[in-house]
């Protein structure tokens, strides 16, 4: 059995999760509370159960006992995450969220699909990336319904490629998303993401070890007099039961 521990800290709130994974066989059982769970008294408030086979479906099961607040997104995704990272999003009571992926050979190339639909909100996405070669990629987000669409294009430069820029194009609003990562030996990595719709500025610095990883994030909106950040820290930690 597998633990994982998160918790984000802002300057006016704190959030801790807890995961705990089970194989079987193929598959894993999963199952996710925050500390909303135990904040007065054993509820079911942020409790998820999940089973995913890794590579082929996952299917969330969100079982509050009261309805949640939903998290403001344009889509299922940010345009800067992979197209077949494991997404969650915060619904309305009881909702079942389902997570199809797929990969195959085409002209030589990879293709990677995944098909997400969230029931409760009604919500259906698709993503997609065709990879080149190890440091060429290109990847779209595609969110039915809304319409929204977003392309994004991935390259790491040099022999060890840990410089990485992805440039994000917002079809829907004709409008640019920049992030420029450096890597660095031993797991640090430093990133810069820019949004030109929101003038918002972000640097990230991240540690990944083992079996823990940190991060502290600070974001600025270039489009206010007061240029104050915004600071958040993350840490993780994986445990073996």
């Amino acid at each position: 059995m597998k633990a994982t521990v998160k918790g984000r800290y802002e300057v006016d709130k704190s959030v801790a999760t807890a995961t705990l994974a089970v194989h079987a066989g193929d598959a894993r059982l999963k199952t996710s509370f925050t500390d909303a769970t135990f904040a007065s008294g054993p509820s079911l408030e942020g409790l998820v159960l999940s089973v995913e086979k890794p590579g082929a479906f996952i299917v969330d099961y969100n079982v509050p006992n009261k309805a949640t607040t939903l998290t403001p997104s344009d889509d299922l995704r940010s345009p800067f995450l992979e197209p077949i990272d494991r997404i969650f999003v915060a619904f309305p009571d009881q909702d079942v969220r389902f997570q199809f992926m797929n990969s195959f050979k085409a002209v030589d190339k990879t293709v990677n699909l995944t098909y997400t639909h969230a029931r409760a909100a009604n919500r259906t996405a698709l993503d997609g990336s065709l990879v080149f070669d190890p440091a060429n990629k290109v990847s779209m987000n595609y969110a039915f319904g809304s319409g929204n669409c977003k392309v994004k294009y991935w390259y790491a430069h040099g022999e060890l490629r840990r410089l990485v820029l992805e440039p994000c194009y917002d079809v829907s609003k004709n409008a640019w998303d920049f992030a420029l990562t450096r890597k660095f030996e031993g797991g640090d990595s430093l990133k810069a993401t820019y949004q030109t719709t929101t003038k918002n500025l972000g640097l990230e610095w991240n540690r990944d070890s083992k079996d823990s990883s940190f991060k502290i994030s600070a974001s600025f909106n270039l489009a206010e007099q007061q240029k104050y950040p915004k600071l958040v820290a993350e840490s993780t930690w994986n445990y073996e039961i």
